[in-house]
């Protein structure tokens, strides 16, 4: 009889958990936190990340033409993982809004059109397919949150880490800048200190020299096919790359710009560092 009930016993401390969070929620992150402590009881990881979550939209400052101000939802999307998660995040969200946007939830595979949704959520499984699927998102204007240790090196906004068993999240400032999203200064010190920064010094990106354009291949323009690239290069002391990382976009127009990259030429450093390239071919070029 034991077997059979831990089923239930699990179902209803999930579902009692829903309660607490949703109450939590009303009120901010450290308020679900406290309620836990109170408690003698921890969230799981799952919950806490699902509450950051509901938190990086309500505290995101939307353009209108992003998110008008009209009773249209916000949609939150999870790209890959499993639906576990997706039904915690789900029962979390179902009585909450964002202004006057309710928030809807949709779980993503690869394929599936990022812009459809407002802020996307990849789970660390998808490592292979994040970087791709970032890459088809450029321009769309979608808050990229992920878990991975590789996320903010692939183009993502903001990632969600476990430091000393606790969930904290960090920030690329200069991704968050390009999109037409933003946060409040208050917000952003909340992020916990990126050590592995990515893709610039600590007085900023290093600045271009010399910069070869890419050549829209023959193959490619025939076959009408356009898109964005993203690649990773590996700059020395001197200006010069020394490497170049593919992170996604289609073979033929990632081996173009690859090519052209390696002819790069960066202003001079103490030090290497990682530069972030990222490329749209098209018809026009």
């Amino acid at each position: 009889m034991q077997p059979k009930n831990k089923p239930q016993r699990e179902h209803r401390h999930r579902y009692g958990w829903t309660q607490i969070v949703r109450t939590a929620l009303s009120g901010s992150l450290v308020t679900f936190i406290l309620v836990c402590c109170a408690r003698g009881e921890e969230a799981s990881e799952y919950q806490v990340k699902a509450a950051y979550l509901y938190n990086f939209a309500k505290s995101a400052q939307w353009p209108a033409q992003i998110l008008p101000d009209d009773t249209a939802p916000l949609v939150i999307g999870v790209f890959g993982g499993d639906q576990a998660f997706v039904d915690i995040l789900k029962d979390m969200v179902a009585v909450k809004t964002v202004g006057t946007h309710p928030i809807a939830v949709k779980h993503l595979r690869m394929g599936d059109d990022l812009a459809c949704c407002h802020m996307v959520f990849f789970r660390a499984s998808e490592r292979k397919n994040t970087p791709a699927a970032i890459a088809s998102s450029e321009n769309a204007n979608v808050l990229l949150v992920g878990e991975d240790s590789a996320f903010l090196r692939a183009g993502g906004m903001i990632n969600l880490v476990l430091d000393k068993g606790k969930v904290q999240f960090e920030i690329a400032h200069d991704a968050i800048e390009r999109s037409n999203i933003h946060f409040s200064s208050k917000f952003l010190s909340l992020a916990k200190a990126n050590h592995e920064s990515y893709n610039q010094q600590a007085d900023g990106p290093r600045q271009l020299r010399v910069k070869i354009s890419p050549e829209y291949p023959t193959i490619a323009r025939r076959m009408n096919l356009k898109g964005a690239v993203q690649l990773e290069a590996l700059v020395g002391r001197d200006g010069t790359v020394k490497e170049v990382k593919v992170l996604g976009g289609h073979p033929l127009l990632a081996d173009s710009l690859a090519r052209a990259v390696k002819q790069w030429k960066y202003e001079p450093a103490a030090k290497d560092s990682t530069e972030v390239v990222k490329y749209s071919f098209g018809p026009e070029y």
